[in-house]
């Protein structure tokens, strides 16, 4: 009688032991598969933060949010995705959620105040940006706070925080045309002209700063195109502003022949300048 007790003793510990070993099992599996959902769910916000559809994008963190509403990250992304998208006005109100978040940085609050200037929302951009500590100094914020010392046509604070956002990238030819852009508005055509050619250096391909460049020029009535890189098409874009330039001062003659350039010199119809020849000869 000893040995089916025995037996049945065995079965029943043999089982204990499998059942044990197959929780701790599962328990192991289960948790590697969480280091593998956080390590794809964190290269998929990257992708979405930077290659994706940003409508998709927007979806996508909407959807995140709706089960994890206190995680800083995932609403950043909605913000960050919302401006890639240029739904600007949606941005807003999703980056002033971010700053107020527990984790918030203050970049955040940056990035927050760039979203409001976007919107119109001077005002507010400029209580943001004065919130900050002075000791958060970035490339930027330094930006934005050039743009609202030109809203308010504060030029020699305009001008500082250029400089100083300049020191602060390794690619400043954006804020180099910006500023030469600040200086164009202000007539000073030949500052202008320095900034902007400048920006041309560092970024060869930089459409805006020629086209602004060229606008410089003319408004000191030289209406030769600089000698700077540029293809036919934007040789003919450049001589079709020139030429607007021209008009604008008084100059019609010289408009109507910088126009029959730059139709001649684009490789297509250029229908833009065709049209503005056609109505100073008609």
């Amino acid at each position: 009688m000893r040995h089916p007790i025995l037996l049945t003793a065995c079965l029943v510990g043999i089982a204990l032991i499998s059942g044990c070993a197959g929780k701790g099992t599962d328990e192991t599996v289960e948790r590697a598969f969480q280091d593998v959902n956080v390590i794809d769910e964190s290269n998929l916000n990257d992708v979405m933060l930077t290659v994706a559809d940003p409508n998709e994008a927007v979806t996508y963190f909407n959807r995140a949010l709706a089960n994890n509403s206190d995680r800083i990250d995932l609403q950043r992304g909605l913000a960050y995705s919302l401006v890639r998208a240029k739904r600007f006005a949606e941005a807003a109100p999703a980056w002033k959620k971010v700053t107020q978040m527990d984790a918030a940085t203050p970049e955040d609050s940056v990035a927050y105040a760039d979203t409001l200037i976007r919107t119109g929302d001077w005002k507010t951009a400029e209580a943001t940006l004065d919130a900050l500590p002075p000791t958060h100094e970035t490339f930027n914020r330094y930006r934005l706070e050039a743009m609202l010392a030109d809203s308010n046509e504060e030029w020699t604070k305009s001008d500082s925080f250029y400089e100083i956002a300049t020191g602060l990238t390794t690619k400043p030819s954006g804020v180099l045309n910006n500023w030469g852009y600040s200086k164009l508005t202000r007539g000073d055509y030949t500052d202008a002209e320095r900034l902007f050619g400048e920006a041309i250096r560092q970024d060869p391909t930089l459409f805006t700063a020629k086209n602004n460049l060229v606008l410089a020029r003319s408004a000191q009535g030289d209406y030769t195109l600089p000698v700077i890189p540029m293809d036919q098409t934007e040789r003919a874009q450049l001589l079709h502003t020139m030429a607007l330039s021209a008009i604008k001062r008084g100059d019609v003659r010289t408009g109507k022949s910088l126009l029959r350039d730059a139709i001649d010199t684009h490789p297509q119809h250029f229908d833009p300048a065709v049209r503005a020849l056609q109505a100073l000869e008609t």
